[in-house]
C-alpha cells in the first residue's frame, strides 16, 4: 500500500530549502525528471531515492514520510493541514499526553486478552488510540524542534539510540 506521502514531502522541503528537482535528483543520483514524477506521484520512489534524499536534507517530514512509505502507514503520519508553529505543537503535545494519562486509569491492562470482555476491549482500544496520536503528537514536536534550533533529525535519533543502548533498554 503505497501512501504516497514522499512526494510531497519533498517537494516542501524543497520549497523550504530553494532547492529544485535537479539538485535533488543529484543527491539521489537519479536524474530530476524522476524526481519531478515522484513529487506529482506517479512514480512510486524507490527505498535509496527516500534513503539519500532524506539523508541529504536532513528533514524530519522527509523521513517521516519515508517511514511511512516504507512501512504501508504504520508509522506516524505526516500533518500537512495542522499549525506546525512549534508552541502550538508543544501544547498539542501536552493535550495529547494528558489524554493518555487520562484513559489509562479506566483501561484493564492489568487483564489479559482471554480476561477482558467487549466493553474493556473497548477501554483498551480507545487507550491505544490514544497512545497513538501522542506519538504522532510527539513525533511532529521532535521534527519541528529539530527544524526550527538547527538540530540533525538523524544524529538526535542516533544520540537517542546510543542513550538506549548505554542503559541496556537494547542489545
Amino acid at each position: 500500500m503505497a501512501i504516497r506521502q514522499f512526494g510531497p514531502a519533498l517537494e516542501e522541503v524543497l520549497k523550504r530549502k530553494g532547492e529544485t528537482r535537479a539538485s535533488a535528483g543529484a543527491a539521489a543520483h537519479v536524474d530530476a525528471s524522476l524526481i519531478g514524477k515522484i513529487v506529482k506521484g506517479t512514480r512510486k520512489p524507490s527505498k535509496e531515492v527516500m534513503t539519500s534524499t532524506a539523508k541529504h536534507y536532513d528533514d524530519g517530514q522527509l523521513y517521516i514520510a519515508a517511514a511511512g512509505e516504507v512501512t504501508g502507514g504504520a508509522f506516524a503520519p505526516w500533518l500537512n493541514n495542522v499549525d506546525l508553529h512549534r508552541a502550538s505543537v508543544l501544547i498539542k503535545s501536552v493535550e495529547e499526553i494528558k489524554e493518555v494519562l487520562a484513559v489509562s486509569g479506566q483501561a484493564p491492562i492489568s487483564k489479559t486478552n482471554e480476561q477482558i470482555d467487549e466493553s474493556e476491549r473497548q477501554q483498551i482500544k480507545r487507550l491505544l488510540m490514544e497512545t497513538i496520536e501522542a506519538i504522532t503528537a510527539l513525533t511532529h514536536l521532535a521534527a519541528v524542534l529539530c527544524k526550527e534550533y538547527s538540530f540533525s533529525w538523524l544524529a538526535t535519533w542516533k544520540e537517542h539510540r546510543s542513550m538506549m543502548k548505554a542503559k541496556k533498554y537494547m542489545k
